[in-house]
């Protein structure tokens, strides 16, 4: 899939922020968009295979429910960037993991049920191979942004 026709588009506007709450939400966004469910479930998997796509979820509020969360800073060796990134991943309460340029090259934030959780996670990325060090940057207010794209 190399440039997004009109259906494409469409439907990534609809999946931004009007995913139908229901049992078969595809067959609902595919009368939205004169289809029908097997199509707009083809789609979704080929825009997901070509990188358009990275998840479809949704977002809850997690200090009301409970959750703690963290921005981690790393500096990692450069030449374990990769296999640090990979570690990180496999926890289920980390997301945004993304390298960057300077000192501390890899960054991510980290959701957990609670504080002990958070710290035994944090032990354990603190002692993977080619972390040198770690800053924990706990959020001292909160700002929730969202981005959606008007996709013509």
């Amino acid at each position: 899939m190399a440039e997004l026709g009109n259906f494409d588009k469409k439907l990534l506007n609809l999946l931004q922020g009007h995913l139908p709450v229901c049992s078969r939400p595809f067959a609902r966004l595919a009368e939205e968009l004169g289809s029908d469910e097997e199509t707009v479930l083809q789609h979704v998997q080929d825009l997901k295979s070509s990188g358009y796509l990275r998840r479809i979820g949704t977002f809850f509020d997690s200090n009301r429910l409970g959750y703690v969360g963290t921005l981690i800073a790393l500096r990692v060796e450069p030449d374990r960037v990769a296999a640090v990134a990979e570690a990180i991943n496999r926890y289920p309460g980390a997301t945004h993991n993304y390298e960057r340029e300077g000192k501390y090259n890899l960054w991510f934030t980290l959701l957990t049920p609670g504080k002990a959780q958070e710290q035994k996670i944090l032990a354990e990325v603190e002692t993977l191979p080619g972390v040198e060090d770690m800053l924990n940057l706990k959020a001292n207010k909160k700002y929730k942004v969202n981005v959606q794209f008007k996709l013509q």
